[in-house]
């Protein structure tokens, strides 16, 4: 357990091991008493003691690395290692390794299979790799300072040759996954990242291409994606990366030598985009001249077959073109040479098309018009060099496309854009569950314009157009009405808003003196009293029903008055008020 702000608390267990067996005696005359009667290790000699009898045998590192630290930690009665100690055991170690190191050196063997014995077995490394595996173990059990085995790391690539290097980063890359554990990554990546490129700056890129490569890989896999030291933040260009060519002519040049001088110069603008401004004239005089040169020698289909590559040839070719002069003739008749040169025309175009942070940064409005036209000249020599210009051409431009997203990533300050799949919290008791969002409003709606989507015809079908009888729609809601049905409260229909809103607009439409029963008695007021029993009539109609009956009767004889204009408005209203409360 790390305890930050006193030290790191070393947990500890009792372990038997004979490997410590030969430093009980002499333990007692390398300690003293400090002012606070608690005996403590006179320096880093005895941490370097421990842990060197520890390497001698080739036990596992889970077996030996906690026997280690609690024989380190038997002179003190405290399982404290605070700071200056801790940084003690650190100073040790990177002692003890140099004095193993420089112990490979002159016996003339590997560093890292150094004091390696016969008996071991094929797996098993010399003393340094026991060493690594006991600290990275106490490190990953934070035991001891997460950073530690990251510094050992550092000082072994340092005092190593670039062949032993190649071992140390192979012990790295087994143990990438340890390594990149994000609580042990995060104590020492800044020195990872600190080795891997001093490893990368000691490489040559010509001769070791598959070591540098794995170094990137390796970096690739444990920093994140968004990780600001990995991209070129400031946009900074390779401008080291210098072209040579003939500047004296020479005698007997089979073409211009003009046309060759203003061809290869063009290169020096390439290397530097963003000094590309100032000397806009220059180079769009230069690029007018090679693109002339280019339309005027097309190339056909003859030309593309004789300059091709074999299929796995093409694969590992990496391409630096010899800038002789004599060879300028044969070089613009090549449509791969001419594909490099037109490609890098469009990446300066989309770079000057870019917007900058500052004015001094972006293209002058005054050149876009002039890139536009440039560019589309560049783009119609690709579309028209084969083979396959028209494929060519959409893929160059796709990548670029891909590009700018890249260039704004960068400009917003690298956000992080790893986003971990949100886990569902438990539902809580008591909380109010969010309701479910339809795209019409309800249920119903939205179902309806489903179907009608997928069946034109579904809301013309003459079926879908008749209207049942009021009598036969209230049915199922009288039914449920009548205590001998046994229909519980909850079930009945009285409870859908839909059946209920459906049937107040038949109501409305055919009923209208049931529709007006519908303010004082609510939804089963309105119930035909004809469907109910006599039982549930006296209870929902209560006395009135046997005046109205007797209204009714005298109403058959006279003839039907039909209801006043006023009483028809005030029903409208009442419908209108039901159909909102419903809805």
């Amino acid at each position: 357990m790390v305890d930050a702000g006193g030290g790191l608390r070393v947990q500890l267990q009792h372990v038997a091991d004979p490997v410590f067996s030969a430093l009980q005696s002499d333990r007692n005359r390398i300690l003293v008493s400090s002012s606070r009667s608690q005996l403590r290790p006179i320096g880093g000699k005895y941490f370097q003691d421990v842990f060197k009898q520890a390497i001698s045998h080739s036990s596992p590192a889970a077996s030996v690395a906690l026997a280690t630290m609690q024989e380190a930690m038997k002179p003190q009665k405290h399982a404290v290692l605070v700071q200056d100690e801790n940084q003690l055991l650190e100073n040790a170690l990177r002692l003890l390794l140099q004095e193993l190191v420089g112990a490979a050196v002159d016996a003339g063997e590997p560093v890292m299979q150094y004091g390696r014995s016969i008996d071991d077995s094929d797996n098993s490394g010399g003393l340094i790799t026991r060493l690594l595996d006991i600290v990275l173990y106490l490190c990953e059990k934070t035991h001891v300072e997460g950073g530690m085995v990251f510094q050992l790391l550092e000082d072994l690539t340092e005092v190593s040759t670039i062949k032993d290097c190649k071992e140390v980063f192979a012990y790295i890359e087994g143990k990438q996954e340890v390594l990149g554990k994000t609580e042990l990554f995060g104590r020492g990546k800044l020195v990872m990242l600190r080795t891997c490129n001093q490893l990368l700056r000691r490489l040559s890129k010509a001769n070791d291409v598959v070591f540098c490569g794995r170094i990137l890989m390796f970096l690739a896999h444990v920093f994140p994606l968004y990780e600001r030291s990995a991209v070129n933040i400031k946009g900074v260009f390779n401008t080291s990366n210098e072209t040579n060519y003939e500047k004296d002519q020479p005698d007997d040049v089979p073409i211009d030598f003009n046309f060759y001088k203003t061809f290869w110069g063009l290169q020096e603008h390439f290397s530097n985009p963003a000094a590309l401004i100032p000397r806009w004239h220059i180079f769009s005089a230069s690029l007018t001249i090679v693109l002339s040169a280019f339309d005027a020698q097309p190339l056909g289909d003859d030309d593309s077959t004789s300059h091709q590559l074999d299929e796995g040839d093409d694969m590992t070719f990496n391409t630096k073109y010899l800038t002789s002069c004599n060879l300028m003739s044969l070089e613009l008749k090549d449509p791969s040479f001419r594909r490099h040169v037109l490609v890098q025309c469009l990446i300066v175009f989309d770079y000057l098309k870019t917007p900058g942070k500052t004015e001094k940064e972006a293209a002058r409005e005054s050149l876009k018009d002039e890139v536009k036209v440039l560019e589309d000249r560049v783009k119609r020599l690709l579309e028209s060099t084969p083979p396959k210009g028209k494929d060519f051409l959409k893929s160059i431009e796709h990548l670029l496309e891909r590009e700018k997203n890249w260039v704004w990533w960068k400009r917003d300050g690298c956000p992080p854009f790893e986003k971990n799949v949100s886990e569902r919290k438990s539902s809580i008791e008591g909380t109010k569950k969010r309701k479910q969002r339809w795209r019409l409003g309800n249920k119903e709606l939205s179902q309806l314009w489903k179907w009608a989507d997928q069946n034109p015809n579904a809301l013309t079908d003459p079926q879908r157009v008749k209207t049942p009888p009021v009598h036969e729609y209230w049915t199922a809601l009288a039914e449920d009405m009548d205590p001998m049905s046994g229909i519980e409260a909850e079930y009945s229909h009285k409870n859908d808003k839909v059946y209920c809103w459906k049937g107040l607009r038949f109501s409305a439409r055919q009923d209208l003196e049931g529709f007006a029963r519908f303010t004082e008695l609510g939804i089963e007021g309105v119930v035909p009293p004809e469907l109910l029993t006599q039982e549930v009539r006296l209870k929902v109609h209560g006395k009135s029903d046997k005046s109205k009956q007797k209204a009714a009767k005298k109403g058959d004889d006279a003839a039907t008055v039909p209801p006043s204009e006023e009483n028809q408005v005030l029903s409208i209203l009442q419908f209108k008020r039901m159909e909102a409360t419903f809805i």
